[in-house]
């Protein structure tokens, strides 16, 4: 099953290092991700880029113990 084409849309994100973490995840995880992994990256791209920046890049927890996870599961695939 391949990610939906909306979800690949809302990974182009306004910087470019968020752009490459959230598309390789979204190609490389989404066949064999759990439907709370897949649950938790769909609601991780309702954020907004400085925020996905803190915790994608800057390795700063998340709001919650799912998305802090899930951060450092896509930080751990790049």
């Amino acid at each position: 099953m391949t990610a939906p084409q909306p979800l690949r849309w809302r990974c182009r994100r306004g910087m470019r290092e968020l752009d490459v973490l959230l598309e390789r995840w979204l190609a490389r995880h989404w066949d064999t991700a759990t439907a709370v992994e897949r649950a938790a990256f769909a609601r991780l791209l309702s954020y907004p880029d400085p925020l996905l920046w803190d915790w994608l890049v800057a390795g700063l927890p998340g709001p919650d113990e799912e998305l802090t996870a899930l951060c450092r599961r896509i930080r751990a695939s790049v």
